[in-house]
């Protein structure tokens, strides 16, 4: 039995001996192990897992883009590493998926709830600049930049208008801006989070409420258009504003209403009309921002 195993061994010796100097004859082949400065028999050992880095590698050649990535792990290359006069194999991410993470990785830093992923992409290179309408926003967002990169302090902006103007798409484009100075934001589309607190009763309802509190920057998107309650605006809004004004947050909004015309549907609840109520909150709104109007063409059509 031990002779049958022994020439069994020498078989599949010669078969891997043979299977290398065929490998060899690859120029690619030969020009990747000749740089690994190891064994010959540790190469013949390894022949069919440095075909594969060789085939990844000349992939990575002529790189159809992350997107089309051939290789086995998308945005890797297969790879030799030498491990004193041995091989180990590991998938190394490429320069592409390298640049690519360090381009978005201030990303991490905004979370945004039910807005579009054009909104999470924004950016002032994209921005529209032909209006003339749009140059206070501009001068605003320069003077809270450089107010808030310096010492964390600025006040908000309410930014109210004609529909589709882009309010929203500005506001994400300046949170961006400062993610990637590591300053954390969230974009909230506000008729949705009280459908969604309200849903999450009983589960992470405090933990999502105190998020929206506590976090440095925040956008409070399409405020006005939820439908009013009590509790919308005095256990969820209130409470919201209060605390933000307390700890000088800066927190923005935007709105198809001037500020008059959310103090009047603010007021309009199931318990019918409640106009202090209503009028403390604009107040607070009025404490924690500059108020600014965008009046222009609709640029989602």
């Amino acid at each position: 039995m031990r002779k049958v195993n022994t020439l069994v061994k020498k078989i599949d010796v010669a078969k891997l001996k043979s299977y290398y100097g065929e490998a060899l004859g690859n120029k690619d082949f030969k020009d990747y192990v000749d740089n690994l400065d190891v064994s010959s028999a540790v190469l013949i050992k390894y022949t069919t897992s440095i075909e594969d880095t060789v085939k990844e590698k000349n992939n990575c050649k002529a790189c159809p883009g992350l997107k089309n990535c051939p290789n086995t792990l998308k945005g890797h290359v297969y790879t030799a590493i030498k491990d004193g006069n041995n091989l180990n194999f590991s998938y190394i991410p490429c320069d592409k998926l390298i640049k690519e993470e360090n381009t978005y990785a201030y990303k991490k830093n905004i979370t945004c709830f039910d807005l579009p992923k054009e909104i999470s992409e924004a950016s002032f290179s994209k921005a529209y600049r032909d209006d003339k309408k749009r140059l206070p926003i501009f001068k605003y967002f320069k003077e809270f930049m450089d107010s808030y990169i310096k010492d964390k302090k600025g006040k908000g902006l309410y930014l109210s208008g004609s529909f589709g103007s882009g309010k929203t798409y500005l506001i994400a484009a300046l949170f961006n801006e400062l993610a990637k100075k590591n300053i954390s934001s969230a974009l909230v589309y506000y008729p949705e989070l009280l459908r969604s607190l309200k849903s999450s009763f009983g589960s992470d309802y405090e933990e999502k409420f105190d998020f929206i509190k506590t976090v440095p920057l925040l956008l409070l998107d399409d405020i006005g258009a939820e439908n009013t309650t009590s509790w919308s605006r005095d256990e969820v809004l209130g409470p919201i504003l209060q605390y933000r004004m307390e700890e000088e947050l800066p927190t923005f909004f935007t709105s198809n209403l001037t500020l008059d015309e959310l103090e009047s549907t603010l007021s309009n609840t199931n318990n019918g009309i409640e106009k202090i109520k209503a009028k403390r909150i604009i107040e607070r709104i009025k404490q924690l921002t500059v108020s600014l109007e965008l009046i222009s063409k609709n640029r989602r059509n």
